[in-house]
């Protein structure tokens, strides 16, 4: 969020028609800013931060397009809604005008990437979203080949992230 903050807007400047789509995750205290910044949020992944994106949206009058990340793993260690609770917070997202356009997963490291894009897949059509944001570096031909819509590919292209 910082980075983009300080680089962005200035950016815009020389590329008008660039859109900027948010990964990781988002802090709900942090959900105005990023409306702000960005076109596409993939990481909506609790009801609260639902709430906090659509209350901004009415006062706004406006809101990025929405990925809902999915845990498909079960990992306790990241974000994201639970397989099973998939259903039920579309239903709730849309019920707060929300513009939902697709599902988000980052599959285990340690698990073949194929039966996380599969169940993302049949979870995104069974809700008839059809954007799917999966794959990275490392699988995006193979997350392409389930149907993903957005790859994350940014150290294929930039290099590794260097901490700062």
């Amino acid at each position: 969020m910082q980075e983009a903050e300080g680089k962005w807007p200035e950016f815009q400047k020389t590329f008008p028609d660039a859109k900027v789509h948010l990964l990781g995750p988002l802090q709900s205290n942090k959900a105005r800013v990023a409306m702000r910044l960005f076109d596409c949020l993939h990481t909506l992944d609790r009801p609260k931060l639902a709430t906090a994106l659509a209350r901004l949206a009415q006062e706004l009058g406006h809101c990025p397009a929405l990925f809902i990340q999915v845990n498909t793993g079960l990992e306790p260690q990241k974000a994201g809604i639970t397989p099973d609770a998939v259903d039920t917070f579309v239903e709730d997202c849309r019920a707060l005008d929300l513009p939902v356009m697709g599902l988000m997963c980052i599959p285990p490291v340690e698990e073949e990437a194929s039966m996380h894009f599969a169940l993302l897949a049949k979870l995104a059509r069974r809700n008839g979203l059809e954007a799917l944001s999966m794959g990275m570096s490392n699988d995006f031909a193979k997350a392409i080949s389930f149907g993903a819509t957005h790859v994350r590919v940014g150290s294929a292209i930039f290099g590794a992230r260097v901490p700062t």
